[in-house]
């Protein structure tokens, strides 16, 4: 493992502005992370941040980060199967549920998996909750803050899509019994599954399926549902068994699809979105951050965009370059909370934070983009993911060998 202070000149290749860098870990040369990361407070104080890995071998890392200048790797497991990947996971209190998703329909395993990680050295299987089946990858997100439900964007083995691409959707687990999670509600856009009138095929199809299934107790009765080429879902989940949508809004065409995530800002009636760049080279730009104004949640309008890297600085230095992930404001005490400052990540663009008090005029106010590490090329930096803690120290992921970044902000 390489811990390191700052290694990131301030310059127009690799800027850092507002951020200070403490420390990054590779995480024992298993860097390479998924869009699952989650903070603990471990019963003994040390702070523990719980972190997916996007592809086997290993099934996810925890970090001591109760030092942010210090990490220290305290448990790494594996995966099962080598085909199968945890790019997900999230905990509630001393539990975490992780995702499996496979590479192929019909393998196993392919669903969740709860942890007791009470002790952090010694995870503990609680259940594991099948989501396989002959046309099903298992589990690509999931969501667990509350600890009593898992919202998921999952297959199932009594569903059959209408296109192979289409075949995950919005599946809600009741694990307030952690030992027998049980299956309460479900919810696909219509024209999905085999037999529904077809939808019409995108120019750069990634399927019409759910991605990020995400619900905050200041209104728990709404699901905040992304559906990838299908645009975002605002859903009334107030009857779990039987959600239904209250509004839909979608970008694509003319824009190029994989809605990923909308977090609400609801005492300013905005919900912030992003789409996802899946194409190396810029091949789907411009893949964006935007900002809706969801005053009248039955009419969501575009208002904004957070400004985008130069895409001609980008373009060329291999891998992906556009939105992904934003920090999204999760409903725990270890999570830092903003309704005017958005954090996200752009892959080979690094990471960016934005000043969104004025939503109709976005500016941005912190950068980092880390050189890529040693002896691999530009484009080896792909910064996947973000999550803030309530002291506001930034964690920030490399989907390929960066590891773990740990910053400060400086603003």
């Amino acid at each position: 493992m390489s811990t390191i202070k700052n290694p990131v000149a301030d310059s127009a290749d690799y800027p850092i502005r507002n951020f200070k860098l403490l420390a990054q870990t590779d995480l024992g040369g298993f860097g390479g992370m998924g869009e699952g990361m989650s903070v603990q407070i471990a019963k003994d104080g040390r702070r523990i941040i719980w972190l997916a890995h996007e592809s086997a071998p290993k099934n996810f890392t925890a970090v001591d980060v109760s030092d942010p200048r210090k990490p220290k790797v305290v448990v790494q497991t594996d995966l099962p199967q080598p085909y199968m990947r945890s790019n997900s996971l999230e905990l509630s209190g001393d539990i975490m549920a992780v995702a499996y998703q496979t590479r192929t329909p019909g393998q196993r395993p392919a669903g969740f998996e709860l942890f007791d990680v009470s002790v952090p050295e010694r995870p503990r299987s609680i259940s594991f909750f099948d989501c396989s089946g002959p046309a099903s990858r298992g589990v690509h997100q999931l969501w667990f803050c509350d600890g009593e439900y898992v919202h998921m964007a999952a297959g199932a083995h009594d569903f059959e899509p209408a296109h192979p691409l289409d075949d995950q959707f919005y599946r809600c687990v009741d694990v307030r019994n952690p030992s027998k999670p049980v299956e309460v509600g479900r919810w696909w856009m219509p024209g999905t599954r085999k037999g529904e009138t077809p939808l019409p095929r995108h120019a750069l199809d990634k399927g019409y399926r759910a991605h990020n299934t995400n619900v905050y107790p200041r209104r728990g009765d709404r699901l905040y549902l992304c559906y990838i080429d299908g645009g975002v879902f605002v859903m009334d989940i107030s009857d779990k068994s039987r959600p239904r949508p209250v509004s839909h809004w979608s970008n694509s065409p003319p824009y190029t699809g994989f809605t990923h995530t909308a977090v609400p800002f609801f005492d300013r009636g905005l919900i912030i979105v992003t789409d996802e760049s899946t194409e190396d080279g810029a091949v789907d730009w411009p893949k964006l951050i935007w900002i809706l104004d969801a005053r009248e949640e039955a009419n969501l309008v575009p208002i904004a965009t957070c400004p985008m890297p130069p895409v001609e600085v980008y373009r060329n230095r291999g891998g992906r370059f556009g939105a992904h992930n934003i920090h999204e404001n999760p409903p725990v005490p270890t999570a830092w909370q903003s309704q005017d400052i958005v954090f996200g990540t752009f892959f080979n663009g690094g990471l960016r934070g934005y000043d969104i008090s004025n939503p109709y005029q976005p500016k941005e106010v912190a950068t980092f983009v880390p050189p890529a590490p040693r002896g691999t090329p530009v484009g080896a930096v792909q910064l996947n993911d973000v999550f803030v803690d309530e002291r506001g120290i930034v964690y920030t992921v490399d989907r390929h060998t960066g590891g773990l970044y740990v910053l400060e902000m400086d603003f």
